[in-house]
């Protein structure tokens, strides 16, 4: 059996000769949770649509469990995507035997997964009531539950936390580390959440403008930009950024100082300690300070590594 249940090779798409994904390759490990980070409109959706043959790539190939994709059953893929696509005037169970019937689950296999679902998404006692009745949070996790009904080898999500109260979050996240631990399921999910790609994600590729800009684990990742902490600065006038960046820069053991969308971002060892001599040097060029936090390396740092900017909304 292969290491990787999903190669891209050099696959490009382009819409009205715009390229929303250019030249992605990468490999997919049987069982891992595979993390796409991105800002929206980077060409996640895209790329994973063509992963799972939603979207044909305009050139390159998608490989499949060694098999090219028009090969693949399909049946073999879940999809939940971004978009809830449930049946309002339908109850919860009903949606699962609709979809159970849909990839001809047997009966009694079907009536068994359906309680273990309702169950693991914390739905049970909303089993019989209409979907259009549930809360927003309730509706993302039957989507995800109808995704899954089938028993797929892999699972794909399309932004999944996407507009969830915390307590829904914890709960989908959890379940879908259990489909990788619990059920050796091969998870792809497309995030844009700094916390939601670094807790699930084995390993995380970071793409932009439909081009891929690293892979790796969330630890190596954060590593590669280095140790020490984030000071984020924001003044009372973004005009004086220039002046003290400069005087920041002359400071030891700092590690960069650049500005990002008006706010300055210093890594520096021993961040906390240096706090005072930060406040000092700002004063000395004359700035005044709005705001300042300190915080550890994310994934959105070593974006801003890469980029220059933020992750975009």
């Amino acid at each position: 059996m292969a290491d990787y249940i999903i190669e891209t090779q050099d696959i490009t798409r382009e819409f009205d000769g715009f390229k929303a994904v250019d030249g992605l390759s990468l490999q997919i490990k049987k069982g891992e949770v595979f993390g796409f980070l991105g800002p929206n409109g980077a060409g996640k959706t895209t790329s994973i649509n063509m992963m799972v043959g939603l979207l044909k790539p305009t050139s390159g190939q998608v490989i499949i469990d060694g098999q090219d994709m028009e090969k693949f059953d399909k049946a073999a893929i879940g999809v939940c995507p971004q978009e809830i696509v449930l049946w309002d005037n339908l109850t919860c169970q009903e949606c699962f035997k609709l979809m159970g019937d849909m990839y001809e689950v047997p009966k009694d296999v079907l009536k068994q997964r359906i309680g273990k679902l309702l169950e693991d998404l914390f739905l049970t006692d909303k089993a019989n009531v209409l979907v259009r009745n549930l809360s927003g949070g309730m509706k993302r996790r039957l989507n995800l539950a109808l995704a899954v009904v089938h028993q797929p080898e892999i699972v794909l999500l399309d932004e999944p936390s996407e507009g969830l109260d915390p307590q829904s979050r914890r709960v989908l996240w959890e379940y879908i580390i259990s489909l990788r631990d619990d059920e050796g399921k091969t998870v792809i999910l497309t995030t844009h959440l700094m916390d939601e790609a670094d807790r699930l994600s084995d390993r995380v590729a970071i793409i932009d403008h439909g081009k891929l800009l690293k892979l790796d684990t969330p630890e190596n990742l954060k590593k590669e930009i280095g140790g020490g902490d984030i000071v984020e600065i924001t003044l009372t006038d973004a005009l004086m950024n220039g002046k003290v960046i400069g005087k920041l820069e002359e400071m030891e053991n700092v590690l960069s100082v650049l500005e990002v969308e008006g706010i300055i971002n210093l890594r520096a060892l021993n961040a906390v300690g240096k706090l005072p001599k930060i406040m000092d040097g700002i004063e000395e060029v004359g700035a005044r300070m709005a705001d300042l936090s300190v915080r550890q390396n994310t994934l959105e740092d070593v974006f801003i590594d890469l980029t220059g900017t933020r992750l975009r909304e």
